[in-house]
């Protein structure tokens, strides 16, 4: 089994961006590798210059403890490694 580290980014293809009010952008990604989805719904709108087909990245950080059904912290990160927002899956 791989061990995922913290600093470890995976490629994904951005899928839909949905605008919430004008200061969010909703974004789902889709992992090229394996095509699961996540979708991130505080994005900044401010200098968010994505388009639908643009690669992002995301980062996962195991959670300590389980939290109800929830067990990872996803990050979602652009291509110079800035965070744009992050979720709990």
């Amino acid at each position: 089994m791989t061990t995922i580290k913290e600093n470890d980014r995976f490629e994904c293809k951005v899928v839909n961006i949905i605008d919430n009010l004008k200061q969010w952008k909703g974004v789902t990604v889709e992992d090229v590798e394996s095509g699961g989805r996540v979708y991130f719904a505080k994005v900044k709108a401010d200098g968010f210059n994505v388009n639908i087909g643009d690669s992002l990245f995301i980062g996962v950080k195991e959670l300590p403890y389980g939290l109800e059904e929830m067990s990872m912290e996803v990050h979602l990160y652009d291509e110079n490694d800035n965070e744009l927002d992050w979720t709990m899956i």
